[in-house]
């Protein structure tokens, strides 16, 4: 939808024209390496998302979590192998611990999806969390964006795996997988932890253990309120990822979902929640950005500080001067 890779970019030199050219014409290592660029926030970043913005929207986005050893990459592996035995193109972001050695991902791709990635329709990214407390990487929703400009079809996003998981996978997804294991105790972590209000579609993951059929059962009577007061039923999905068991009708649900976002015209409340968060993140990130960089310029904070310490000032009356300097 761009109609040039050239006036869309600011002129800061000919290797970003080629770069985008290059991702365009759907190379994908053009793709790797815009999607590297957008992790580690490289001069040129920001004016590649620009000109690349108005080809998304066309990716259906499927968010995968749940708790560690809930079997997520098991599940994701499986379901990308039946994405790709539809025809289907599929970027996949798995979101792993960070290694704290050298920073990026302790898990590797490759390893952890072997028989995917040499798939020329699969495009697989491991991302470290970096520090970041909801399972998602900072980056995560642009990095899907970049995926979704490239023209694939799917993107799954799986999060880390942080205890009691956090509810931020569900701002960049369509659709939310919430995975649960029997002998954990996790129908109660997910009611604590608010899942129950983003899922979409819950897996009773590893169905073959005991304890299973009786959390289905406990998942179908909590979610029998909510199904009243929502057109959406809010599937439970007994699943043995490791053998491949029930992912097949996980997939079916999760493609209906997608037809019921569009029919019902959720698809398109979220899109525009999505965009409003995503100006107010940007606007944030700049405005930071920009008083940090006077501030260290300056050196202003330190005066405030001292003033603060001294007690001729507060750090209320003090944000409120800083931010008029600006």
């Amino acid at each position: 939808m761009a109609s040039s890779t050239k006036s869309s970019l600011s002129p800061r030199s000919r290797f970003d024209g080629q770069l985008l050219a290059r991702f365009l014409d759907g190379d994908s290592r053009a793709l790797a390496r815009v999607i590297t660029m957008v992790e580690n926030e490289a001069p040129g970043y920001r004016e590649i998302l620009s000109s690349l913005y108005h080809r998304t929207g066309e990716a259906k986005k499927v968010g995968i979590t749940g708790s560690t050893g809930a079997g997520k990459s098991t599940l994701v592996d499986e379901l990308a192998k039946l994405f790709v035995n539809q025809g289907r193109t599929l970027g996949i972001i798995a979101v792993d611990p960070t290694s704290p050695f050298t920073g990026g991902a302790l898990l590797g791709d490759r390893v952890r999806m072997q028989d995917l990635w040499m798939q020329k329709d699969v495009f697989i990214r491991s991302m470290a969390s970096r520090g970041s407390m909801g399972g998602l990487a900072k980056a995560t929703r642009e990095v899907s964006m970049v995926l979704d400009a490239f023209g694939k079809d799917f993107i799954l996003i799986e999060s880390v795996g942080v205890g009691q998981v956090t509810l931020d996978i569900a701002e960049v997804v369509d659709t939310t997988v919430v995975v649960l294991v029997p002998e954990s105790g996790d129908s109660i972590q997910a009611m604590k932890a608010g899942l129950m209000e983003i899922a979409d579609i819950f897996v009773v993951n590893k169905a073959d253990r005991d304890g299973a059929d009786a959390m289905a059962i406990e998942l179908e009577t909590v979610l029998d309120l909510q199904r009243k007061e929502n057109d959406w039923d809010y599937p439970v999905v007994k699943t043995e990822a490791t053998k491949g068991v029930g992912v097949d009708l996980l997939m079916a649900h999760i493609l209906r979902h997608g037809d019921y976002l569009s029919q019902s015209g959720t698809l398109k409340m979220q899109k525009e929640n999505l965009v409003r968060a995503e100006i107010k993140q940007l606007v944030s990130e700049r405005v930071l950005g920009d008083i940090e960089r006077r501030l260290a310029r300056d050196g202003s904070l330190d005066e405030v500080v001292a003033e603060i310490l001294g007690g001729n000032l507060d750090p209320y009356r003090a944000a409120d001067q800083l931010l008029k300097k600006r």
